[in-house]
């Protein structure tokens, strides 16, 4: 499952009191399923930055949420995907959790001009490597 804001930094959930305009069209959530090589694709938009009221001008910076399912996990296991460049990414105490920085590291997507749809979407690779 994935799960992001719109492209003004809304969630479209009744918690989400940020003023920022929810957009008709777009619903937010999804589901992706793997092919037999464990591969997955989907098509969004890029969410938008948004406030949150950890000090007074606290930004989180964009990304999209994954849940993944899957045989051998006993439980779900929920990550959060980071575009490249994001200056916010330096200030966001979520992500700075992570102490190990290649694991941060890990978290970036990749920009990939091979995934991008002609005049339409750019692309980005996340790999999601699980072991077991």
């Amino acid at each position: 499952e994935v799960w992001q804001a719109n492209a003004s930094g809304r969630y479209r959930h009744s918690r989400d009191n940020h003023p920022a305009p929810l957009d008709p069209n777009f619903l937010g959530a999804g589901r992706a399923i793997t092919d037999e090589a464990g591969n997955y694709r989907f098509i969004s938009i890029k969410p938008g930055a948004y406030p949150w009221r950890n000090h007074p001008n606290a930004w989180r910076p964009a990304h999209i949420h994954f849940s993944l399912f899957g045989a051998g996990l006993l439980s779900r296991l929920v990550a959060q995907m980071y575009f490249p460049g994001d200056p916010l990414m330096a200030l966001d105490p979520v992500l700075h959790s992570i102490a190990d920085e290649g694991a941060r590291q890990r978290l970036v997507s990749s920009f990939d001009l091979s995934l991008t749809e002609p005049e339409w979407a750019l692309g980005y690779r996340f790999d999601i490597v699980l072991h077991g």
